[in-house]
Protein backbone atom coordinates (compact mmCIF):
# COMPACT_ATOMS: atom_id res chain seq x y z
CA UNK A 1 0.00 0.00 0.00
CA UNK A 2 1.07 3.53 -0.67
CA UNK A 3 1.03 6.57 1.59
CA UNK A 4 -0.62 8.56 -1.23
CA UNK A 5 -3.87 6.92 -0.04
CA UNK A 6 -3.66 9.18 3.03
CA UNK A 7 -3.19 12.35 0.95
CA UNK A 8 -6.29 13.64 -0.84
CA UNK A 9 -6.56 16.64 -3.14
CA UNK A 10 -9.15 19.34 -2.45
CA UNK A 11 -10.03 22.49 -4.38
CA UNK A 12 -7.65 24.58 -2.27
CA UNK A 13 -5.02 22.12 -1.03
CA UNK A 14 -4.89 18.64 0.47
CA UNK A 15 -6.30 16.57 3.31
CA UNK A 16 -3.90 14.36 5.26
CA UNK A 17 -5.16 11.40 7.27
CA UNK A 18 -2.79 10.83 10.20
CA UNK A 19 -2.50 8.62 13.28
CA UNK A 20 -0.79 10.57 16.07
CA UNK A 21 1.22 9.17 18.98
CA UNK A 22 1.59 12.00 21.53
CA UNK A 23 4.15 12.02 24.37
CA UNK A 24 6.72 10.25 22.18
CA UNK A 25 10.45 10.44 22.86
CA UNK A 26 10.84 12.72 19.83
CA UNK A 27 8.76 14.26 17.08
CA UNK A 28 8.80 12.28 13.82
CA UNK A 29 6.78 13.29 10.77
CA UNK A 30 6.27 10.82 9.24
CA UNK A 31 7.08 7.90 11.53
CA UNK A 32 5.67 5.46 8.98
CA UNK A 33 2.50 4.52 7.17
CA UNK A 34 -0.33 2.31 8.44
CA UNK A 35 -1.57 0.57 5.29
CA UNK A 36 -4.51 -1.05 7.09
CA UNK A 37 -5.86 2.26 8.40
CA UNK A 38 -4.56 4.21 5.39
CA UNK A 39 -3.01 6.82 7.67
CA UNK A 40 0.37 8.46 7.93
CA UNK A 41 1.86 7.64 11.33
CA UNK A 42 3.12 10.67 13.25
CA UNK A 43 4.90 10.92 16.60
CA UNK A 44 4.93 14.14 18.61
CA UNK A 45 6.90 14.77 21.78
CA UNK A 46 4.27 17.07 23.30
CA UNK A 47 1.67 15.57 25.64
CA UNK A 48 -2.02 15.47 24.67
CA UNK A 49 -2.97 18.03 27.32
CA UNK A 50 -4.17 21.54 26.70
CA UNK A 51 -3.89 21.12 22.94
CA UNK A 52 -0.09 20.95 23.09
CA UNK A 53 0.22 17.84 20.89
CA UNK A 54 -2.11 19.38 18.29
CA UNK A 55 -0.16 22.64 18.31
CA UNK A 56 3.13 20.80 17.80
CA UNK A 57 1.58 18.66 15.05
CA UNK A 58 0.36 21.70 13.10
CA UNK A 59 3.67 23.54 13.57
CA UNK A 60 5.78 20.58 12.42
CA UNK A 61 3.62 19.78 9.39
CA UNK A 62 3.80 23.43 8.33
CA UNK A 63 7.59 23.41 8.76
CA UNK A 64 8.04 20.18 6.77
CA UNK A 65 5.83 21.45 3.94
CA UNK A 66 7.24 24.99 3.93
CA UNK A 67 3.89 26.69 4.50
CA UNK A 68 2.74 29.10 7.23
CA UNK A 69 1.03 27.53 10.25
CA UNK A 70 -2.09 29.49 9.27
CA UNK A 71 -2.32 27.21 6.21
CA UNK A 72 -2.52 24.04 8.35
CA UNK A 73 -5.49 23.09 10.50
CA UNK A 74 -7.03 20.01 12.03
CA UNK A 75 -10.45 19.53 10.45
CA UNK A 76 -11.42 16.22 12.11
CA UNK A 77 -10.30 14.31 15.19
CA UNK A 78 -9.03 17.18 17.32
CA UNK A 79 -9.51 15.08 20.49
CA UNK A 80 -8.56 11.76 18.84
CA UNK A 81 -5.34 10.10 17.74
CA UNK A 82 -6.89 9.73 14.28
CA UNK A 83 -6.92 13.15 12.65
CA UNK A 84 -7.57 14.74 9.29
CA UNK A 85 -5.44 17.78 8.57
CA UNK A 86 -6.11 20.33 5.85
CA UNK A 87 -3.13 22.06 4.25
CA UNK A 88 -3.91 25.00 1.96
CA UNK A 89 -2.03 25.82 -1.22
CA UNK A 90 -0.16 22.55 -1.79
CA UNK A 91 -0.46 19.60 -4.17
CA UNK A 92 -0.55 15.91 -3.13
CA UNK A 93 2.70 15.07 -4.94
CA UNK A 94 4.52 17.94 -3.23
CA UNK A 95 3.28 16.78 0.17
CA UNK A 96 4.33 13.18 -0.49
CA UNK A 97 7.79 14.26 -1.61
CA UNK A 98 8.27 16.59 1.38
CA UNK A 99 7.19 13.96 3.89
CA UNK A 100 8.59 10.73 2.47
CA UNK A 101 11.45 11.73 0.20
CA UNK A 102 12.60 15.05 1.67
Amino acid sequence: MDAMEAIRKTDDGVLLDVEVSPSSKRTEIPAGYDAWRKRIVVKVAAPPRGGRANTELVREIARRLGVPTSSVRIVAGEASTKKTIKVLGVEPGTVYTALFEG
